[in-house]
């Protein structure tokens, strides 16, 4: 079995040639654009996408504009990312959803979604009520790696999100030294605390709705009768999920290392799932410490513009000197004598 750098590396290298042996060779056919077929949940989904568009578009980022002082002035604007290349797994239009919707209400021009070819015309069928036709039914590694490196067939992205099998976070890690990622995604995860006013039906129903996802899964009960001990555990492995029963609701405002919380017996991890319109697409591996889940924030970038008139120029100007002097920068003190 051929290992995900080698295939990376054929695809940047061969374009789209080595792109349809390994499709054919792992995926059993050729890439192809994706054909809207099946039966969906139309309103459903068209109720989802509401919802999650409406969460996201209140998440805008407030452009700063500020006079540091008298003729030195920065600003700071939010852009969209220009292009974004979606990795859905097989027959996933919820996550389709995810992360086609707050990528439409950041302003991204061109929006690509790959996909396994088993269930793509499933995707498509989505892909066209959120108005999106550019589905290639093509997954894997490979599928990452014409996201990030361009072939004649799919033109290169400026980012990836999406999660995806074992092989396609892989994939994802190795093309992020040259593309823009939103992270990676392993296995799914969910904590469960159970105060001691809990529920343990409820929590037993979480815990099997998690296991759904896979053999690999990680679900965990936490003791919630010492609340302080129960936090620290939570701390500790900053799961992707976190479900507050019970008296354990008290922890929600105190949590910091999680991907989502759901706090109550009536805040199911699968209403956030399918129906809340918040993401669904969460850090996992302890990676919820330093990060978060998928955010309007994620398709865009902030740039900083920076203007100075001659009387701003003159009050930095002795500050870039003195410190260009300390770094031994010459010609930066040079560059600010006008």
């Amino acid at each position: 079995m051929s290992s995900v750098a080698e295939i990376v590396a054929d695809v940047r290298e061969r374009g789209d040639a080595a792109l349809r042996e390994w499709a054919e060779r792992l995926d059993g056919v050729a890439p192809a654009r994706a054909e809207p077929a099946g039966e969906l949940p139309e309103e459903a989904i068209l109720a989802l996408a509401d919802r999650v568009r409406r969460w996201h578009e209140a998440q805008r980022p407030a452009d700063v504009r500020l006079e540091i002082e008298p003729g030195v002035e920065l600003e700071r604007r939010w852009v969209p990312v220009r292009s974004v290349g979606i990795y859905v797994p097989r027959r996933l239009v919820s996550t389709l959803v995810m992360c086609a919707v707050p990528a439409q209400a950041a302003g991204v021009e061109r929006i690509v979604v790959v996909t396994p070819p088993d269930g793509a015309g499933l995707v498509a069928a989505a892909a066209r009520l959120l108005g999106i036709d550019e589905v290639w039914a093509v997954g894997g590694a490979h599928a990452i790696a014409a996201l990030a490196y361009g072939t004649d067939t799919i033109p290169r992205v400026d980012k990836i999100v999406g999660p995806g099998s074992a092989y396609v976070n892989e994939a994802k890690l190795l093309v992020s030294h040259d593309v823009a990622i939103d992270l990676p995604a392993g296995p799914s995860e969910v904590a469960v605390v159970l105060g001691s006013s809990g529920d343990r039906t409820i929590a037993e129903l979480e815990l099997a709705a998690q296991r759904e996802h896979g053999p690999d899964s990680v679900c965990t009960l936490v003791d919630g009768a010492d609340l302080q001990r129960a936090l620290a555990e939570i701390e500790e492995l900053a799961p992707e999920h976190v479900v507050l029963l019970g008296d354990a609701t008290a922890l929600a405002e105190h949590i910091r290392n999680a991907g989502a919380v759901f706090v109550g017996e009536s805040s199911p991890v699968a209403s956030g799932d399918y129906a809340t319109g918040g993401n669904h697409v969460l850090p996992t591996g302890g990676r919820g410490r330093a990060s978060g889940g998928l955010g309007l924030e994620t398709f865009l970038k902030p740039v900083t513009v920076q203007r100075l008139t001659p009387d701003g120029l003159a009050r930095v100007a002795p500050v870039v000197r003195a410190l260009a002097a300390v770094e031994g920068m010459t010609a930066h003190a040079a560059a600010v004598e006008r």
